[in-house]
């Protein structure tokens, strides 16, 4: 019935490359305004290519040199995503099983994962009551091992003593970022990259090394503020700050997963 039809193995490699290139595309720009710009070039595209199935060779010309001849103002918008693109592809770990399932989303149910969200929020309130000042990073579907070179090492099972005790004043091990992946603290005194964009000026370097690694990667990041005691959630470069903390525990189990 379809033996016209020329479609062969390589176009189904094909195809599912290109949903696969989609996919991490959607995933860096979700939620972003830059979502958008993405979609009107999308539908231009499509638009595109239905004029030249069409043969309209008039209107076809007109949309492939605004596509080709908009390629480097691309690059200039979208400067943050294709740096965080190639830095999602570039700390890929495909080392074992494990790794290499975190990164397709929809086999995440195969693997135990998520963080205890209860012992984050928990430390994270008593921290602020006695306003300690902390960083947490959460490891998400990047490899994070890049930065947990600059900072030290442990491997110690995620408890709420073991937290407050890394961030009390006095400690060797308060100073810079605590990584936690799959529910461990894999390394403490971790130094950040630091976002480029401007904050408010009563926000420090701790927000602006969470918003930075956030831009980079698709971590995510809790905040005490030592100044005032707030708790601030960080995703994708932007920041809330929390006062009702069943609604942070609530965005947190489901952004984790």
């Amino acid at each position: 019935m379809f033996d016209f039809i020329d479609f062969s193995f390589l176009d189904i490699l094909d195809i599912i490359l290109v949903a696969v290139l989609l996919y991490y595309i959607y995933k860096l720009l979700k939620g972003t305004v830059a979502i958008n710009i993405f979609l009107g070039i999308a539908f231009i595209f499509l638009i595109w290519k239905v004029t030249q199935a069409l043969k309209m060779e008039m209107l076809s010309g007109i949309l492939g040199y605004l596509l080709s001849g908009g390629v480097i103002a691309l690059i200039i918008v979208f400067q943050q995503e294709i740096r965080k693109f190639l830095l999602m592809i570039g700390t890929t770990n495909f080392s074992s099983k494990r790794s290499f399932l975190k990164q397709l989303k929809f086999l995440q149910t195969e693997i135990e994962s998520e963080n205890d969200v209860d012992t984050l929020v928990n430390s994270c309130i008593k921290l602020s009551n006695n306003k300690t000042g902390a960083l947490i990073v959460l490891e998400r579907t990047n490899n994070l091992d890049f930065l947990i070179n600059t900072g030290d090492s442990m491997n110690a099972f995620l408890n709420e003593a073991i937290l407050e005790s890394i961030f009390y004043k006095n400690s060797p091990l308060h100073d810079g970022a605590t990584i936690i992946r799959d529910n461990y603290i894999v390394a403490t005194r971790v130094v950040l990259p630091l976002t480029n964009e401007r904050i408010p000026a009563r926000f420090g370097l701790r927000h602006k090394a969470a918003i930075g690694v956030t831009e980079k990667t698709d971590a995510l990041c809790l905040l005490v503020s030592e100044e005032t005691g707030e708790i601030s959630y960080i995703k994708d470069g932007g920041f809330e700050l929390y006062v009702d903390y069943d609604d942070l525990k609530e965005k947190l189990r489901k952004d984790i997963q």
